[in-house]
């Protein structure tokens, strides 16, 4: 999740794909965290032994599980760091693995264990990771943030892009079988945000707007959810689904209001069914109905209104409760990464009655930390 030079000291922020990491990337270089402990790992600012005079900014920060390989690419302002140039640097060692130079700035990078993506503002090139040969190049309509999803799962493996810059619409193409799988006409507003589900059966987007989050089966491009965030508009920064093999129980959105939204899926689910058994709820269609969907809570003033905010669900914990029928009680574990320096983590209790509450339970500066 790159972000443009400003008055943030934090660049560039992701975690890992299974979320027990996560790094950023600042004015002099990267950092890596332990997500369970927030203990600093590692510390660079120096991109290879040959640029060692060479201190700098970085844009594209991405992990490949906790292997010793990241994805790198530089801000520009050293000629060593070219925004044009992505890097595969080994942790281990210290020292560039191979390098890959392109014809304009790199906007994204996405990695699993078997693809590399690489979005530039009309292209997105697909390689094997593992020999870097180009396995096919995607013309895309100018996708200027270089917005894209991309699911770690290898057995539904798909990559999200923009289809057009006018509406919502989403490309969903197939990274292992490498044809296009469906577009999705998701929003009436151009997107700013998108991301699978961690079995990539469910992409969730939000348009410019930013006042309604929608959620699509990927198996046959059908909307199945639609929730309000606000009634004003708002920048989305992230959306992240809570780790589910099925579907997910939440979904979490951040946005420049600095509020915290989540999405309860499977309330969603229990909401319909009783809707469905009124005289109002039989005789309204899907379509409208989608748009009632209201298992939200809210957590105001997380951030500073403004300040970019990058958010995971790392766990969700479930615990039955068989003295009711209704839905089960759960804990969801939030982390976010302000790109002002922080990190937080919040826990969100849900009981069986829809009732929540939010817990901070750290927060510290991730610019200060001190590696031992």
């Amino acid at each position: 999740m790159a972000a443009a030079a400003d008055a943030n000291p934090i660049r560039c922020a992701s975690f890992n794909q299974d979320n027990s990491c996560f790094v950023i990337g600042t004015k002099d270089g990267f950092r890596i965290f332990d997500s369970n402990t927030g203990k600093l790992l590692y510390e660079r600012v120096l991109l290879t032994a040959e640029y060692s005079s060479d201190i700098g900014a970085f844009v594209i920060v991405e992990m490949l599980f906790s292997s010793s390989l990241l994805a790198i690419v530089g801000a520009g302002e050293q000629a060593s760091l070219s925004p044009r140039r992505l890097c595969l640097f080994n942790t281990e060692t210290g020292t560039a693995l191979r390098e890959l130079n392109f014809l304009t700035s790199i906007l994204a990078v996405r990695v699993n264990r078997k693809r590399l993506i690489v979005v530039l503002q009309g292209k997105t090139f697909i390689y094997d990771i593992n020999s870097l040969v180009i396995l096919d190049t995607i013309d895309t309509v100018p996708n200027l943030k270089g917005l894209c999803a991309f699911s770690p799962c290898l057995d539904d493996c798909f990559l999200a892009l923009p289809a057009s810059t006018t509406k919502g619409s989403v490309l969903v193409y197939n990274a292992i079988d490498l044809h296009s799988h469906c577009e999705i006409d998701a929003h009436r507003s151009p997107l700013t945000a998108m991301v699978f589900s961690s079995n990539g059966m469910y992409i969730a987007t939000a348009s410019e707007l930013g006042t309604i989050i929608r959620v699509h089966s990927i198996s046959d491009a059908t909307k199945s959810y639609s929730f309000r965030r606000g009634t004003y508009p708002s920048t989305v920064y992230s959306l992240s689904f809570g780790p589910s093999i099925g579907l997910p129980d939440i979904l979490l959105a951040t946005s420049s209001s600095g509020s915290v939204h989540a999405f309860l899926l499977g309330s969603a689910v229990d909401q319909r069914s009783k809707r469905s058994s009124t005289f109002l709820g039989s005789i309204i269609p899907d379509t409208i109905s989608d748009a009632l969907d209201s298992a939200h809570h809210v957590l105001h003033n997380a951030v500073s209104p403004v300040v970019k905010s990058y958010t995971v669900i790392r766990k969700v914990d479930r615990a039955d409760d068989s003295s009711t029928s209704e839905s089960t009680s759960f804990r969801a574990t939030v982390s976010i990464i302000t790109y002002n320096g922080y990190f937080l983590e919040y826990f969100l209790n849900i009981n069986h009655r829809n009732e929540s509450s939010w817990t901070l339970d750290r927060e510290f500066n991730l610019l200060t930390a001190i590696q031992s």
